[in-house]
């Protein structure tokens, strides 16, 4: 008899524990990923701003997965799922492929929102790949770099004004980052100017950041964001984005133009267009956030073979966090486990155990909230924040290289990973003009 034939889009938290969930069933696994790695998102921040490379945090699937011998891994990007004839169609780069499947998890994720204004990601990058991280360290230290160079007083105040937008925990590290960056790493680097005087500011439409985190520890990070010298704009909301400048308005129906070259976009956040695709085909519905509205075991209405799982599930009282594609990929596969061998599976609807949150603010700070009543900050916030994510960076030599560049980041403030090229900083864009002359089928990551 042939083995259940599983099928998992994505490669993140959720796609990966999955994976690795199913080691010991009878399943035959095809796990199809637009990119060849698992990304630890949570610590892409630090890419940007070049403390850490790529390579620490983001580790090739194949290497993680090469001791797992009941699994296929493949690149390609997911066009579309067939529900009918149970397949998953796929590309990379203009070949077209078809992967059958008698279970499908879908975990392709979410990317940046820019709440109806995707105009705006030409001149504010999101942080949700690898090519965003490093697009944006390309953006900073080449602001940096031009301004030493740069004549007009008036261009040189824009090149080092910093704009970050999102109070949430990528907002908040990225601001403290940036802070501290002019005002330590790059320290005696430059002549015709100082780095400390670069302008970092936080705009964010809540009344105080972290808003998830609670008032309390909300106001004690505006505080130490403050102390640090970033400037936080509170209550107010992006109304426009061009090359040279950030308009912001708030409810009092004040309009703020503040002029800036480098901006970073790390508000809101939208579900992978594979959402759309399994409501076409199924009748379900999707939320607000464009994820998909799912049972209560996790699978599409109507069609228990297909799972969906992470940031594309709607599950009410469920973030977008790692642990909630963790926890959601192990339920998932303790049900498919289930199903292969004959037997009822212990859970038959999901349950969320927060584990709480937890962001840095700068080095040596942090900010640390499980439940209603235990919170953390400072130096112990920090050291836990640390231990936490070593845990769940995946692979040893990942974990000695972090440890290695965090070493040389946070006790002599140099950064080890500065190297930018223009290519990083353009990239992007040449390519979307490129793709739209040629029907977008150019690599295997676009969408």
């Amino acid at each position: 008899m042939a083995p259940h034939r599983v099928v998992i889009i994505g490669s993140g938290f959720g796609g990966l524990f999955a994976a690795q969930s199913l080691a010991r069933s009878d399943v035959e696994i095809t796990l199809i990923a637009r990119t060849s790695h698992h990304l630890f998102q949570p610590l892409l921040y630090q890419v940007a701003t070049g403390i850490l490379s790529e390579g620490e945090i983001a580790p090739t699937t194949r290497e993680i997965l090469r001791g797992q011998s009941n699994i296929h891994v493949l690149q390609g990007l997911v066009e579309d799922i067939d529900t009918d004839q149970r397949l998953v169609k796929w590309r990379n780069h203009n070949d077209a492929h078809e992967t059958p499947y008698d279970t499908v998890i879908v975990a392709a994720g979410a990317g940046q929102s820019y709440f109806g204004n995707d105009q705006f990601s030409t001149f504010a990058p999101g942080m949700k790949t690898v090519d965003d991280a490093l697009e944006l360290r390309a953006r900073i230290f080449g602001a940096f770099e031009q301004a030493e160079i740069e004549t007009d007083p008036q261009r040189t105040a824009e090149l080092l004004t910093f704009v970050v937008v999102g109070g949430g925990p990528t907002g908040v590290e990225m601001a403290g980052q940036i802070r501290e960056l002019a005002s330590h790493t790059l320290r005696g680097e430059f002549r015709t100017f100082d780095p400390s005087s670069a302008r970092v500011i936080l705009v964010d439409g809540a009344e105080h950041p972290l808003t998830a985190f609670g008032q309390k520890l909300g106001e004690t990070t505006r505080a130490a964001l403050t102390k640090l010298g970033v400037e936080v704009r509170s209550t107010s909301v992006v109304t426009d984005v061009d090359e040279c400048s950030v308009t912001v308005s708030t409810p009092e129906g004040n309009t703020e133009r503040i002029p800036c070259v480098c901006k970073v976009w790390a508000a809101g956040v939208s579900g992978s267009p594979l959402g759309k695709v399994i409501t076409d085909h199924t009748g379900t519905e999707l939320d607000r956030s464009g994820r998909v509205v799912v049972d209560l075991d996790l699978t599409v209405p109507g069609h228990p073979e297909i799972f969906v799982i992470g940031d594309l599930m709607s599950v009410p009282d469920v973030p977008g966090v790692a642990q909630g594609a963790i926890q959601s990929a192990r339920f998932v596969s303790a049900i498919i486990d289930a199903r292969v061998k004959g037997t009822t599976p212990k859970r038959t609807e999901f349950t969320y155990h927060d584990k709480g949150s937890m962001a840095t603010i700068a080095r040596f700070k942090a900010v640390v909230s499980i439940g209603e009543k235990f919170k953390l900050t400072g130096f112990p916030a920090w050291i836990a924040w640390c231990f936490l994510h070593l845990i769940y960076i995946v692979g040893f030599k990942a974990r000695i290289g972090t440890l290695v560049h965090w070493f040389i980041s946070f006790l002599s403030n140099a950064r080890s990973e500065q190297t930018n090229t223009n290519q990083q900083m353009v990239g992007r864009l040449a390519l979307e003009k490129l793709g739209a002359g040629s029907s977008g089928r150019l690599v295997a990551g676009e969408e």
